[in-house]
């Protein structure tokens, strides 16, 4: 790709190191920028350079927040002694727009992927395995994709557990195997999280 402008070859490579975005995307969304006014140029990037400068991952639930603690788990309303173990914050985004769960989330970070050199040590696992051993959760409830990596991660982390006295459970399989939580319909997933079944089951299945 040709450019007529350095300064134009230079944003559109940054553009399109973004996931998703190829060099055509990007030299239209560059172009696009271009032609609006300077001042909504400059509101995105304050908003990007404060977003990534001043954002807070939650002290309980690793959550991205604002705050020290996230508004989930600030909320005196939820119900402290259920974890829902989640991905990252698309899934809970994708649980919250349910209204079906009352509990609190717990997020790992990404899933186990030896092929992409994730460990558990990579992910929020020890964490977790902190709280089922201090007694602060009654029930774990597995809600990773229903993917090979998902299902490891999940079985990983019941071995990590299994011997503390907490109920672990798994949403049940409205969800087609190999999707992926947030691309999941709300009725779909809603469903699931009320219909969860002990994490043991799943594994006969």
């Amino acid at each position: 790709m040709e450019f007529s402008s350095k300064l134009l070859e230079k944003a559109v490579n940054e553009v399109s190191r973004l996931p998703g975005i190829g060099k055509r995307t990007a030299l239209r969304l560059v172009l696009h920028l271009l032609k609006q006014p300077k001042e909504n140029t400059k509101y995105l990037t304050e908003a990007l350079q404060q977003f990534r400068n001043t954002v807070n991952s939650c002290t309980k639930c690793h959550n991205i927040s604002d705050t020290v603690l996230c508004d989930i788990c600030a909320n005196p309303n939820r119900n402290t002694e259920v974890v829902c173990v989640v991905e990252d914050i698309r899934d809970v985004m994708a649980i919250e727009n349910t209204a079906q769960y009352k509990g609190l989330y717990h997020v790992l970070g990404g899933k186990i992927s030896p092929i992409e050199g994730i460990g558990p040590q990579n992910l929020e696992i020890a964490s977790l395995v902190e709280k089922v051993k201090n007694g602060e959760v009654n029930e774990v409830i597995f809600a990773l994709s229903s993917t090979m990596e998902g299902d490891t991660t999940n079985f990983y982390i019941f071995k990590q557990i299994e011997s503390y006295e907490v109920v672990t459970s798994t949403i049940a399989r409205g969800i087609s195997v190999g999707d992926e939580l947030q691309f999941t319909d709300e009725v779909t997933l809603g469903r699931s999280i009320l219909n969860r079944v002990p994490f043991e089951s799943s594994l006969k299945s």
